[in-house]
């Protein structure tokens, strides 16, 4: 089978979606399906190889993320005739322009057609005026339904899309697509693994990675990971920071990502780390290769994930330090729990500490309790690693493999 992943944030971007389309495609490469991942770089259109993600196997026409992306596509999917063109959908990464979603409408008028699918890894509307709220839901239901198969990635999305309708805005005053009326064909909830695998670099060393940090070995190292953006909390971890005695030190993991708005957040962010309260407190490493992340994980006695719009399984950030086996603070769930969902229950008390979103006491409180009771520590972490283990890549590739083949068995 030949397959063909479309993401705009990939290598060397940093960000989960790119990480997550790199396992993807090296999972199902090792199933012996051709896979080649398209993206642009440099104003062109590439496909490069997810087993060597640096690695450019063709350059096809120039391009960028708007309409003149339908051409370099088109031209591309013409030239490799592959079996499925798999989009994945993050309306920020498309710059919130709506080519990308009326592409597969475009698609579908060629003589000869891949199979279509679309992971929407967020739900976001894309931007086209002021007061088009109507039109923007109207562009992402026809990228869902143009499409031959559409996957979400959790049960939050899930019920936006088969859930009651209307609009829901999150804590980050940002719309997200709820439809009204059922879409034509149902989505399949395919969850996502880690994108950091418990590996870090031969030679590591726990208590010698610590000190390289400047961790002294009394003092307790909290894990932050992720990029750094208004949504995850960040702000409000080191409002908590502040309420902590000293022996508490801060690991953010991670740099800015990538959008103008993110860097100014970062950039007032590194300031106030800046400051005398902070500066001695507050370890920002920058982005880092998996190896890195890894033992910065292993490093560390405890995490902290505060999103800002609840804790959830589209999170690679929060699958990471799951598998990782650390004792995790983070906000509870947006969403009620679903006991039909196939995705498991993320619980209180079993596979994290939960804190209400933006509740920096609470936050501060949970994070001193966990450093009193190691015991409480080590059950949480084994419990979290049980529970990431039912997120496998493996499983993930046979789940993708099986819809591939029944879209071409009844094409």
């Amino acid at each position: 089978m030949n397959i063909v992943l479309l993401s705009a944030e990939y290598w060397p971007t940093p960000g989960g979606v790119g990480d997550y389309t790199a396992q993807l495609g090296a999972e199902l490469a090792l199933t012996g399906h051709a896979v080649t991942v398209w993206t642009i770089q440099s104003g062109q259109l590439v496909a490069l190889d997810p087993t060597a993600r640096h690695h450019v196997v063709e350059a096809y026409g120039p391009a960028r993320w708007d309409w003149s992306c339908w051409r370099a596509v088109i031209q591309a999917l013409q030239q490799i005739q592959p079996d499925v063109l798999h989009i994945q959908y993050q309306t920020g990464a498309y710059g919130m322009h709506p080519a990308i979603n009326l592409l597969p409408w475009r698609i579908r008028r060629l003589a000869k057609r891949p199979r279509l699918v679309v992971t929407a890894h967020d739900l976001l509307l894309p931007y086209l005026f002021p007061k088009a709220t109507l039109v923007r839901h109207w562009v992402t239901r026809r990228l869902l339904e143009d499409c031959d198969a559409a996957i979400v990635t959790n049960p939050d999305d899930l019920a936006a899309l088969v859930g009651p309708p209307g609009a829901v805005t999150n804590t980050a005053a940002e719309t997200t697509a709820r439809f009204t009326g059922e879409l034509k064909t149902s989505p399949l909830l395919i969850p996502i693994g880690s994108n950091i695998a418990v590996q870090p670099p031969e030679d590591y060393d726990r208590m010698a990675w610590r000190a390289n940090l400047g961790v002294q070995p009394e003092e307790l190292l909290i894990a932050y990971f992720g990029l750094i953006s208004p949504t995850k909390g960040l702000d409000g971890l080191l409002d908590a920071m502040l309420l902590l005695p000293a022996g508490f030190r801060l690991l953010i993991i991670g740099g800015e990502a990538p959008a103008p708005q993110d860097r100014a957040y970062a950039a007032a962010l590194r300031a106030r780390i800046a400051t005398p309260e902070l500066q001695e407190r507050v370890i920002i490493t920058g982005h880092c290769a998996e190896a890195q992340v890894s033992a910065h994980l292993l490093a560390a006695d405890m995490a902290a994930l505060p999103f800002a719009d609840g804790a959830s399984f589209r999170r690679g950030s929060l699958l990471a330090a799951l598998t990782h086996g650390l004792a995790i603070v983070t906000t509870s769930p947006q969403t009620p729990v679903n006991t039909n969902s196939v995705v498991p229950v993320l619980t209180d008390g079993v596979h994290v500490r939960c804190i209400p979103i933006g509740d920096s006491p609470a936050l501060a409180a949970a994070l001193q309790a966990l450093a009193a009771d190691p015991p409480l520590r080590v059950r949480l972490g084994q419990s979290a690693h049980a529970l990431a283990s039912l997120f496998s890549w493996p499983t993930i590739a046979a789940q993708h493999q099986d819809l591939y083949q029944h879209l071409l068995r009844s094409s």
